[in-house]
């Protein structure tokens, strides 16, 4: 497990270095050919991990449901991002990671709900969740990649 802990914090500081060096106006744009953009990849990465490991665990999550809301599976960006909502989300980026491995050493995940995800991978328990999650985040990084490149 404790590899697993290392490769999502490892993808999450690449992630927050993008957050940091991409201005907000290229953060939003959605280049032609694609139907989000960086910003969105990058909220939805924090809300999923907290869906899959904390909610399906029957536990509070740490994000607020307002960014859930907005950035959960099957929505879209809407073009827009506060000043407020990027600090939010970088504050987020490496402690959900740090809280995840500890609460996960504390033993407190005790329960799950069994989930089949889009990609047809079934979750049975905490540590497929968390196997599944660094998956869903290497997807993610590759799609923020192109859409960097996309916006030369």
């Amino acid at each position: 497990m404790e590899n697993l802990f290392d490769i999502i914090l490892k993808n999450r500081t690449i992630l927050s270095r993008v957050l940091e060096s991409t201005p907000k106006e290229k953060l939003v744009k959605i280049p032609a050919g694609f139907n989000n953009n960086i910003w969105w990849n990058i909220a939805h990465v924090v809300v999923t991990q907290q869906l899959l490991v904390y909610k399906m665990s029957n536990l509070p999550m740490k994000v607020d449901t307002s960014f859930v809301a907005k950035f959960k599976k099957g929505t879209t960006p809407d073009g827009t991002v506060t000043d407020a909502e990027i600090e939010t989300i970088k504050s987020f980026l490496l402690p959900t990671v740090t809280w995840l491995k500890e609460d996960y050493k504390k033993g407190l995940f005790k329960e799950f709900n069994e989930y089949t995800t889009s990609a047809n991978v079934t979750l049975r328990n905490v540590k497929d969740a968390i196997a599944f999650n660094v998956f869903h985040e290497g997807l993610h990084l590759g799609a923020i990649i192109a859409l960097k490149k996309a916006l030369i």
